[in-house]
């Protein structure tokens, strides 16, 4: 830093001088940021006229249960906003009652209007979608309580959704030519090295990951992409 402010702007490098780096004042800096963050995502919470919410629950490699927990909400301009609420460990169990606590918690510390929640996107395990106590039918309760019984949609699994509907489009005279292109490109240390280099000569930042069941939407639009760079 002082030898940026020394060429950039020598006359204030002493303020650069100045400036204390101790391990505990950069510690104070890094929470009143968050703090910061903080109180514009509870001023933004406010200005929603409806917002969706989605969570994933995973498990980290020190085993403990994380919920990742996103909000997506219009105000009256009509502009989308979607934050990044809280990453909340679960270090017991993770039942649906456990996951619906920790997500009300977190809405609730984030200063939402319940009113007006349109939506859940959840992945599909059952604790998330079962239809007597998962959490999606407990958030839906809640909900629904304080918006006078209000439609309320709940979402579950959209990539796998995506890869049942790339089936049915019955696409296999594209895909077989795909996934054998694909996997030539990835089969060989050299090939994937040199259509990264065709990628980025082309200023494409796209990585090209191997074909499977569970990825057939993104192979998808990597053959797509490879189609219209080879073309």
């Amino acid at each position: 830093m002082l030898k940026a402010a020394q060429t950039v702007c020598p006359d204030k490098r002493q303020a650069f001088a100045n400036i204390s780096l101790t391990r505990n004042t950069v510690a104070d800096r890094i929470s009143d940021l968050a703090e910061d963050l903080d109180s514009q995502l509870k001023r933004k919470v406010k200005s929603f006229i409806v917002f969706s919410v989605a969570i994933d629950e995973s498990t980290d490699i020190t085993d403990v249960a994380q919920l990742a927990i996103f909000i997506r909400g219009v105000d009256d301009t009509l502009t989308v906003t979607e934050e990044f609420v809280e990453l909340v460990p679960m270090t017991d169990t993770t039942t649906a009652a456990d996951i619906f606590t920790a997500l009300v918690g977190a809405l609730d510390r984030a200063g939402v209007d319940w009113s007006r929640a349109v939506s859940l996107a959840t992945d599909g395990a059952p604790s998330m979608t079962g239809r007597k106590a998962g959490v999606g039918t407990k958030f839906r309760e809640k909900v629904q309580a304080a918006n006078g019984g209000h439609d309320f949609w709940t979402f579950h699994c959209i990539l796998h959704q995506e890869a049942l509907c790339c089936k049915s489009l019955k696409m296999n005279n594209v895909m077989e030519l795909v996934v054998r292109t694909v996997n030539f490109i990835r089969s060989r240390g050299l090939n994937h090295r040199q259509f990264d280099s065709l990628l980025r000569e082309k200023d494409h930042n796209y990585g090209l990951p191997y074909h499977t069941e569970l990825s057939l939407w993104e192979t998808q639009l990597a053959g797509v992409m490879l189609l219209i760079v080879l073309v």
